[in-house]
């Protein structure tokens, strides 16, 4: 049976992106993403908010690190991984997403800093993709897409 894993997120950061490194050197940073879903509960629409727990890896968390804040509007793609530990006897387990690719969405705040690139912070980063899963189709940027 084949399966595939992967999933697309457009959210704000509730908080400033944690940056850390590896014994290998390489970086990884832990941002939270809030992700708004608008739902019809009788006869009103309502928002309902999903928290999600997102790792980033190399150049991209050093990137998350450098230009992203809490509050941040932020794409991410990547895919769903279990982590599962045991802390005073029980077992526990969390669902996070491992991000191949970061978007930042919106452009520059008004403090002159930040945003990065050209286009005010619409830069993709992305990291290589791990051997064992195929590489997919690359989006062209914005100015490239010939319509």
């Amino acid at each position: 049976m084949a399966s595939y894993n992967r999933v697309i997120l457009v959210g704000n950061l509730t908080r400033d992106p944690e940056l850390r490194y590896i014994p290998s050197g390489t970086a990884v940073a832990e941002i939270g993403l809030a992700v708004n879903d608008r739902v019809k509960k009788g006869d009103q629409w309502v928002d309902e908010t999903t928290f999600v727990d997102v790792t980033l890896w190399s150049r991209t968390a050093e990137v998350a690190n450098e230009y992203l804040s809490k509050g941040a509007p932020v794409l991410i793609e990547g895919r769903l991984k279990l982590d599962t530990w045991e802390k005073d006897g029980q077992k526990r387990s969390k669902l996070k997403v491992i991000a191949d690719k970061m978007q930042m969405l919106g452009g520059r705040t008004g403090g002159g800093s930040g945003g990065g690139g050209p286009r005010g912070g619409s830069d993709a980063y992305s990291q290589p993709a791990p051997a064992s899963s195929s590489a997919g189709a690359n989006i062209p940027p914005e100015d490239d897409i010939p319509f």
